[in-house]
């Protein structure tokens, strides 16, 4: 009984203090609504240095709270991309910021129309545990180069680099500018609630649905950025060699667990056992052992291995063909490594076609002709990436025309993910609205109308009483 109350006690403070931080920065707000450019590139600019002191730390974090992840992916995945990404916003904010003259029909001349870009006020940011530096970073950059005061809640699943993030935020911004909020499920929801201007929530599409639900509440505008299945198409003419090593790169990752990871594959249905050979050559070739290979990350936490491992034992179950590509054929007992897994012959009715895999298990599905791959992946719901093997500039144009996804690779996975100038987003169940580039700046931005009329009034040709000869000549005018 008295733990229960003590945790009570600590949930109501944790909410007490929710409240607190986000009202210090609604009046934090109000006292400056629109930093002027010079400010903005300042406060972007802070990461930098930040980021460079505790590369090391952050990393290390990221590792324990993972048991092992690579280093290398993420210093490539996490801390290059954010990096990249200050210098962009730094780069492009000023212009971001300046009015867009908009046309005044002839009738309302000589007054002027403009859209003037406005910070919203507050926003909050929810960050998921696979990549959680770059999807903390890559949405508050956008926010701050919009002018906004930002709240981030941190995965209760990554802590050790949630509290190492936390301290380095609160080293370069005052808590009513950008505050990192910690905490278990109850934390997230009761974040979720507050009234913020905007939420960008990163994460997947059943928790996505209870964040749309909670902000619908104060009919706070969200942008969702959540996952699905994102399939590969390879044409009948390219390289397997090629095709499987670019392939693994996207896969194996993070060991998949990434949003816009490869889910499956649609492959020529007489190259199928040609495409598994070549994935073997290659994961043989980069990860010659996995067990104890630094380079080799592990998944996430127990819960989410046995739900990998229970896609596998139900798709065996089911008459699938499973592969795992062990090299050293090690025995991964009393570890959360997983080897790279390609599961051939599957259906409907099995759990690892039916859920957004996000782990180190591949579908290699055949195909006949490029229509029926189209076409599959048409029947499903639109997936945040999608990725097409072809040196033939027709077809691939052919599939950008005839398919739907949030983004796309053309011979490549994943790496649209970095291009900064692009927006990146989904569509329907793979998530709303987009960020990065200037569309980042314009999620967290007011696109505000602003029409203004000076000293001479033309209106008042068309004021009432509506009988008089200028309106019938107007009207007259519309018609043409």
């Amino acid at each position: 009984m008295v733990t229960n109350v003590a945790q009570m006690a600590d949930h109501n403070k944790d909410a007490q203090d929710l409240q607190r931080i986000f009202s210090s920065q609604q009046t934090a707000y109000r006292a400056n609504p629109m930093p002027t450019a010079d400010e903005r590139i300042e406060h972007i600019k802070r990461l930098k240095p930040a980021l460079l002191k505790h590369m090391a730390t952050l990393e290390q974090a990221i590792s324990d709270d993972f048991s092992s992840r690579s280093t290398s992916e993420t210093k490539v995945a996490e801390m290059m991309s954010c990096l990249e990404a200050i210098k962009y916003q730094v780069k492009h904010v000023r212009k971001w910021m300046q009015d867009d003259k908009r046309h005044v029909p002839s009738a309302f001349k000589p007054a002027k129309a403009k859209v003037v870009y406005q910070p919203l006020g507050v926003v909050g940011i929810i960050v998921p545990w696979n990549y959680p530096i770059f999807l903390a970073i890559g949405p508050l950059l956008p926010a701050l180069a919009a002018g906004n005061r930002v709240m981030i809640k941190m995965s209760e699943f990554t802590p050790r680099t949630s509290e190492a993030f936390k301290q380095m935020i609160a080293e370069i911004f005052p808590e009513d500018h950008v505050a990192v909020v910690t905490g278990e499920a109850d934390i997230a929801m009761a974040f979720t609630k507050l009234p913020f201007n905007h939420i960008l929530f990163t994460g997947s599409t059943s928790v996505g649905k209870h964040v749309m639900r909670a902000a619908a509440e104060n009919l706070t505008p969200v942008t969702l950025e959540l996952g699905g299945k994102s399939p590969a198409i390879i044409s009948e003419s390219f390289p397997m060699n090629e095709a499987a090593e670019r392939l693994s790169f996207g896969k194996a990752m993070n060991v998949g667990q990434t949003c816009v990871a490869p889910d499956y594959i649609l492959c020529p249905k007489h190259k199928v056992d040609t495409l598994v050979d070549e994935f073997k050559q290659v994961i043989g070739k980069w990860y010659p052992t996995m067990r104890n290979n630094e380079d080799y990350s592990a998944i996430i936490n127990d819960r989410q291995h046995q739900r990998l491992q229970g896609y596998l034992k139900d798709a065996e179950e089911k008459g699938a063909t499973v592969i795992a590509i062990n090299p050293a054929n090690e025995d991964f007992t009393g570890t959360r490594k997983m080897p790279l897994t390609i599961v051939l012959n599957t259906n409907e009715d099995m759990l690892v076609e039916q859920d957004e895999i996000f782990g180190p298990i591949l579908i290699i599905k055949p195909y006949e002709s490029l229509d029926e791959a189209i076409n599959y992946v048409n029947d499903r719901p639109r997936p945040l990436a999608l990725y097409y093997f072809d040196f033939n500039d027709s077809r691939a144009d052919y599939v950008l025309r005839h398919t739907h996804s949030g983004g796309v690779c053309i011979n490549d996975t994943i790496s649209h993910v970095a291009v900064d100038d692009m927006p990146f987003g989904g569509i329907g169940p793979s998530g709303m609205g987009a960020y990065h580039g200037k569309e980042g700046f314009l999620t967290f931005s007011q696109a505000k109308g602003v029409y203004l009329k000076g000293k001479f009034n033309s209106a008042k040709m068309i004021y009432p009483p509506w009988n008089r000869s200028i309106h019938k000549l107007l009207f007259k005018a519309m018609l043409k």
